[in-house]
């Protein structure tokens, strides 16, 4: 290929070339249109949670019977990286969260092989356990949500609208599933009274069996009449309320009306479980999640669209309130890109045009949108669409894909200066540079490699950046070479030129710059020590850089966290959520309320880090006017935590960037007695609480709950022929209730449930006297047959791999939690090497997240250095040299610890791509230096002179491509997201250039013992 000239060949097929830079253009804005729109990258959510239901069981009970059970066999599927489960009364649930390098596409088929375990061990649960659920689908975003709300309608009414809605959001081709939120559903209850029905003599049971018997839909039977078949019907089943209490049940002699004996009453779930309320009103959300591979921004306007047909529809008193709008917030996203991205392409057409010159700086702006439509095509050709990392990714490309074109043109005008013809001037850069610039090329884009390879969900998440960035320097480098001749040749003029062709280095400022290089050579041994005592320093340095793994959203929502005691009903949390709504009511810097009542938010954002069902948790989503007025907005909120609310366990957050994380600070106190367990945490909790930067430590182990516990005397129980699961099912339908038979409405299936009136089932006092029933119209009260004695025990117990596990968790303020957790973990490290065998504290939080993600990136790490050696081999041909070229890349890191450190500006995991990925900009540079060194030697040249002279004409285009690079991150330092690695570039680009001039002349003089000649 080095004897094809491609630059000579577009000037020769000049027709070609302008017809092909118009079909890319026209293209590339084409493929722009059709590119689909997120707000965030689709990854993998690789949790799964699984549910089971013991009821009767204690926590203790459950723990042993039904999760030890389910977990050991889950230790069989190798995919799986660790499980986290809980216990609690009757109910068992395990979250499994696979190992960061499972590939997405096998995900499926590892839940298929979960479920087929727990399937093998069903028969070994014990009996009455009911599950176990499988939730795969836990990571479903659903962007839009809305919230319906009614006012003089009862909820039966505004249910029936909202169905509607349902089924006309369904319709709209992008959306993928419609969830109902916080919908409650119906009930009819029969309440029957102790006193009454001993009074009576009747059989609590025989309404049951009654009940059931009148409702059961039973085949009666089909007459053969000769010719046709004619199918028997029998009436009984209920038809309404009315003909449920008129329904007679027979007592000796008698019948009684069930209308006379008990309350029947239609009406929801009492009590509730869950309910969804907007700025203080009840209210029913509409989730809805878009179809894998749709446009956000199309999806939108479909909505917009069928919203505004639905509103036509509603009575008055019934609206519909946006509660997530997704479109919404992408296309604001996209606008404020492509800002940045005008900002930096004009940034570095400034830097082009005062550098080049007018007819040059033309040719590098024209070669900028061609690369930008030829980078748009081949996103929609491999299916990358444009949201927060991809978008980035082209602004920091941009900084990069005029490097080979301004090398190109740089070259080519210089030529022209010294009085070559266009043709030569044109097609010399390919035979000079093409080959140098294509290394470079590609070893910046192996320095994204790591991002592209790794193999966890941060990499996942920020994957398109090496797509991006490689995609548009591989094209940058086909335009330079092809199109960017084809440019300079209609648009540079050829000049007039008397003289020597080194006369463009004599000027004042190439002099200068010629005797610095010639100084550096020189003293060579104290350049080198000057530079690694520098590098050295910058070590030391980055230790007081803060750090993270990914910062905070920009988005405007708050999510407030109530948490209340573990055996709070659901209508305490109720007025607890209800009297927070109304401290925050008429504040201007709030936009609207959502709160959810025994549950959390449904994932209306990707990396939120979704709440499961808990009656004694209320979450509300505050949404604010802006980024700036929210912070205001959370120090309120805290405050009102603080002053208000004292038996709730609050928490405000803002949204965060990357896998969702929780806590970011977190320690797990493991062993297998649980009682040892609770004092070790609370030492844990107390070394927490003495650094400044921690707040709100607490535990996800709740207090000890409080449990009547019937002893049942044996002998009395038996000589009145009663048991104790009798005394059970009796206590749990009077109390609880028990679904008798359903009441069939049109698609619908109602639950008839019988139970106690509520002064009977809500007062332990009169407990004693429940009645339990004999037979033949006998009752004996509880407390003849039972002791009832109160005791506590474990509210929840959760666990990590089979193994008791109690999280110690905590807030940062004015701090960085890497940071805060690397403070307080050598005083918990001695704490943990006095503990009991068995016994260990574990680091969690975004300080575990962040080890695993750079561990995913540092096992790649290898391959990147394999893939940059091997094309620094087959561009030199010499190892020394490709050392030396090696040796210039953790350079950068002199100006990344300086520049972080003096603007505090945090160190996180997106950070860190950026440093790889600078050492891949820094190796360009070199190589191209190197390359320029051994065309002049070929030449003849002394190598003194050879190393001086290349550092002196790659001055302009590495100061130029770097400058570019450096000045095209300015719009990015703007952004929460990308601000630290736009920095970091910034910072390490800026010192690493000026050392590849002045730093790899003086390590080239002194590795090769290069001496001055006499005629020097």
């Amino acid at each position: 290929m080095r004897n094809v000239n491609l630059s000579e060949w577009a000037l020769k097929h000049q027709q070609l070339v302008l017809y092909f830079m118009v079909v890319f253009m026209l293209a590339g804005l084409f493929a722009y249109q059709k590119l689909g729109q997120k707000e965030d990258p689709e990854f993998t959510f690789k949790a799964m949670v699984v549910r089971a239901f013991w009821p009767g069981a204690s926590a203790k009970e459950v723990e042993l019977q039904v999760l030890d059970k389910l977990e050991k066999k889950l230790q069989e599927v190798p995919e799986i990286d660790y499980t986290r489960s809980y216990a609690k009364a009757g109910e068992a649930q395990i979250i499994i969260s696979l190992r960061e390098d499972v590939r997405g596409a096998t995900v499926p088929e590892t839940w298929y092989q979960v479920r087929k375990k727990v399937g093998d061990i069903r028969h070994t649960l014990p009996q009455g356990v009911v599950g176990p659920f499988f939730n795969d689908e836990f990571g479903d975003t659903f962007g839009n949500l809305y919230a319906f709300t009614a006012d003089g309608f009862s909820y039966a009414e505004l249910k029936g609208f909202v169905d509607m809605a349902r089924t006309e959001f369904l319709r709209i081709p992008e959306v993928h599933k419609v969830d109902l939120v916080g919908e409650q559903e119906e009930k009819i209850f029969i309440e029957t009274s102790n006193a009454k029905l001993a009074a009576l003599g009747l059989d609590p049971q025989l309404i049951f069996q009654t009940l059931r018997a009148t409702n059961a839909m039973e085949a009666a039977g089909v007459v053969q009449t000769g010719p046709e078949r004619i199918a028997l019907r029998v009436s009984g089943e209920f038809d309404t309320v009315e003909s449920i209490q008129n329904i007679g049940i027979r007592t000796g002699n008698r019948v009684v009306r069930l209308g006379d004996v008990a309350r029947v009453w239609r009406g929801y779930t009492d009590p509730p479980t869950f309910k969804m309320r907007f700025n203080g009103q009840e209210a029913i959300g509409v989730a809805i999640s878009m179809k894998k591979g749709g446009d956000v921004i199309r999806l939108g306007e479909s909505l917009n669209e069928t919203v505004r047909r639905i509103r036509g529809e509603l009575p008055i008193g019934i609206e519909i309130h946006a509660v997530s709008d997704q479109p919404h917030v992408v296309k604001h996203s996209i606008k404020e890109f492509m800002k940045s991205l005008l900002e930096a392409v004009a940034i570095v057409l400034v830097v082009s045009f005062l550098s080049l010159g007018w007819r040059t700086g033309v040719v590098v702006a024209l070669s900028i949108p061609l690369v930008l439509a030829m980078t748009f095509l081949a996103m929609y050709a491999f299916g990358i669409d444009l949201q927060r990392i991809s978008l980035g990714a082209l602004i920091i490309a941009l900084g990069l894909l005029v490097d080979d074109a301004i090398i190109a043109v740089e070259m080519m005008a210089l030529k022209l200066e010294q009085g070559w013809d266009r043709v030569r001037a044109a097609t010399f850069a390919y035979t000079s540079t093409a080959f140098p610039m294509l290394t470079g090329t590609l070893i910046t884009a192996a320095g994204f490699m790591p991002v592209g390879l790794a193999k966890s969900g941060a990499g996942e998440y920020t994957v398109s950046i090496f797509q991006v960035v490689g995609i548009s320097l591989m094209l940058s480098w086909v335009v330079a070479v092809v199109f960017t001749p084809y440019l300079g040749y209609k648009l540079l003029p050829e000049m007039k030129h008397h003289g020597e062709e080194h006369d463009v280095y004599q000027g004042r400022f190439y002099v200068a710059f010629r005797r610095i290089v010639t100084w550096c050579i020189t003293y060579r041994k104290t350049v080198i020590v000057a530079t690694v005592l520098a590098f050295v320093a910058a070590v030391a340095l980055f230790k007081l850089v803060p750090k993270q793994f990914f910062p905070a959203s920009n988005r405007p929502e708050l999510m407030v966290d109530l948490w209340l005691p573990q055996a709070a009903t659901y209508e305490m949390t109720e007025r607890e959520v209800k009297t927070f709504e109304a401290r925050l009511k008429g504040d201007p810097n709030i936009v609207s309320v959502t709160s959810y009542v025994g549950s959390g938010s449904p994932r209306f954002y990707l990396p939120l880090d979704q709440q499961l069902p808990n009656l004694n948790f209320g979450q509300l989503t505050v949404m604010t006017r802006d980024e700036h007025v929210r912070e205001e907005v959370l120090r309120k909120i805290t405050e009102l935590f603080e002053r208000e609310f004292p038996l709730v366990r609050g928490r405000v957050t803002r949204l965060e960037n990357g896998p969702p994380v929780g806590y970011p600070v977190q320690f797990r106190v493991s062993g297998p007695d649980e009682a040892k367990l609770r004092p070790m945490a609370d030492r844990v909790a107390e070394i927490m609480r003495g650094d400044s930067h921690i707040r709100h430590v607490n535990t996800d182990w709740s207090e000890r709950v409080k449990v009547m516990r019937l002893e049942i005397d044996q002998d009395k129980a038996r000589a009145l022929g009663i048991t104790s699961q009798q005394v059970a099912v009796a206590m749990q339908n009077s109390l609880t209730g028990v679904t008798l038979t359903q009441f069939r409405e049109s698609d619908k299936n109602i639950d008839v449930i019988g139970r106690l009136e509520r002064n009977e089932r809500t007062d332990l006092n009169n407990l004693k006297d429940a009645k339990i029933h004999l037979g033949g119209g006998r009752f004996v009260p509880l407390s003849q047959v039972a002791h009832l004695r109160l005791e506590s025990e474990e509210s929840i117990i959760w666990r990590r791999n089979r193994v008791p596990t109690i999280s110690v968790r905590a807030d940062v303020e004015g701090a960085q939690a890497p940071d805060v957790t690397a403070r307080l973990w050598p005083q918990l490290e001695a704490y943990a090497k006095t503990l009991p065998l068995g016994y260990r504290i574990e680091i969690g939080g975004t300080a575990e997240s962040s080890v695993k993600s750079q561990k995913s990136i540092m096992v790649v790490m290898p391959l990147m250095l394999l893939t940059v050696m091997t094309l620094l081999m087959f561009q030199l041909q010499n190892i020394s040299k490709a050392i030396l070229v090696l040796l210039t890349a953790p350079l950068g890191m002199i100006g990344v610890s300086a520049i972080l450190a003096a603007f505090q500006v945090p160190f996180g995991f997106v950070a860190q791509l950026g440093v790889i990925a600078l050492a891949g900009m820094i190796m360009r540079n070199s190589v191209i230096l190197v390359d320029q060194i051994d065309q002049d030697v070929g030449q003849g040249e002394h190598l003194w002179h050879a190393i001086i002279e290349s550092a002196v004409r790659r001055f302009r285009p590495i100061m130029l491509t770097a400058a570019a690079a450096i000045l095209a991150m300015i719009p990015l330092t703007r952004s929460t997201f990308w601000g630290p690695m736009a920095w970091s570039i910034m910072g390490g680009l800026l010192v690493a250039t000026v050392l590849t001039l002045l730093f790899l002349p003086a390590l080239y003089a002194a590795w090769y013992r290069v001496r001055k000649p006499l005629d020097a």
